[in-house]
């Protein structure tokens, strides 16, 4: 049996149609996915990521447990700040990326990925038990199946969440989050975080109100221009800013620098998780660099094709992630490939079922938006 959020019947009313998404039977698309894109980039998109994992921190040493367990400066987040950081394993690599919401200096809000929230526990777990030898004043509990979480992203995003809450969403900057109500008196919490690159909401209710607060939303965004949004725009707009995926460009082999992580990973603050072969990785010199590239002739580079030198001799890479931007209206990438080939402006190839196309390393994000 697929697991199901509670917007379910939701989607089924709008026409969703609805794969397994890691377990999750969730909507791909409504109105189709380049109409879907276009909406949040022009107006806004909502989407459904109640299959999120929420994890509840709390106790006195839950700053510091967390500031061992992530790469990010815990330490340097103020209350109702949130933050992103990546969670490493001893080896280096990467167990997920996540988000942090602090809400006091004692309780603190974990997002984490939707297929990776039983393993993601598991090693917040372990590690806490591991932490301070295991006297470490500070619970992890796994709250996921209390929240739905609901996203609009887009340049209207504020105007349209604003129509549902008493709280003042100008006041909330970037990377902050309020807790207030919505609808009168469902308790919620706003993040302004996004993985479309535009600005935009992040609502978690209590799991039970979240249809009450999708349809409120899909009823106050209407008449704006928002449209409902599935899996796939929600990967075309966080490709076309080169956000990483986990099983794309994120794995539990994938050293965070490599991966272009390096700004949330503090090596002057002190120890944590994976710190050491992160450093020990550094000073040898890293091999490869996940870069963005564009085709030159036609095709789509899909993940798992073979990236080769400009003249095509050379395999140096594989694409983890492609699409045909509708943004840019180009052939898109993103991949890792070795050092002396990652420079913007490098010629390379890309084999597509046997044909080697042309394709050039370009500057990232894809796309900027113009407000």
């Amino acid at each position: 049996m697929l697991k199901r959020t509670a917007l379910f019947e939701e989607h089924q009313r709008l026409g969703g149609r609805l794969i397994d998404f890691g377990g999750w039977e969730l909507p791909v698309q409504y109105s189709g996915v380049i109409d879907e894109h276009q909406a949040c980039r022009t107006a806004a998109g909502i989407f459904d990521v109640s299959h999120m994992g929420e994890v509840h921190v709390e106790g006195p040493d839950a700053e510091a447990y967390l500031n061992y367990l992530v790469s990010n400066n815990v330490a340097k987040l103020a209350d109702s700040q949130a933050q992103y950081s990546v969670l490493c394993n001893e080896h280096g690599g990467l167990v997920d990326d996540l988000v942090i919401y602090r809400r006091a200096r004692d309780r603190f809000l974990v997002v984490v990925n939707a297929s990776n929230t039983d393993k993601d526990f598991a090693h917040m777990v372990k590690i806490q038990k591991q932490f301070q030898g295991g006297k470490a004043r500070v619970s992890v509990t796994n709250e996921s199946a209390r929240y739905s979480q609901i996203a609009v992203q887009g340049p209207k995003a504020a105007e349209i969440v604003q129509k549902i809450t008493k709280t003042p969403l100008a006041a909330i900057k970037t990377y902050w989050f309020a807790e207030g109500t919505v609808l009168g008196s469902i308790p919620a919490v706003l993040g302004r975080t996004g993985y479309t690159g535009e600005d935009g909401f992040e609502i978690y209710v209590p799991w039970e109100k979240g249809p009450e607060v999708w349809r409120a939303l899909v009823e106050a965004g209407q008449p704006l221009g928002m449209k409902p949004c599935g899996l796939g725009a929600r990967d075309t707009l966080r490709l076309e800013m080169k956000y990483p995926l986990y099983g794309h460009e994120l794995t539990d082999e994938t050293n965070p620098l490599e991966a272009g992580a390096g700004w949330v990973v503090k090596l002057d603050k002190g120890d944590f998780v994976g710190k050491t072969p992160i450093v020990q990785a550094k000073e040898a010199g890293l091999k490869r660099k996940l870069v963005g590239l564009r085709l030159l002739d036609r095709g789509i580079p899909r993940q798992g094709y073979a990236v080769y030198s400009g003249d095509g001799a050379i395999r140096i890479g594989e694409i983890t992630s492609g699409t045909q931007s509708p943004s840019t209206k180009q052939a898109i990438g993103i991949a890792y490939v070795t050092i002396p080939n990652s420079a913007e402006g490098t010629k390379l190839t890309v084999d597509i079922r046997g044909q080697k196309v042309a394709a050039e390393v370009i500057p990232t994000p894809f796309y900027k938006r113009p407000y």
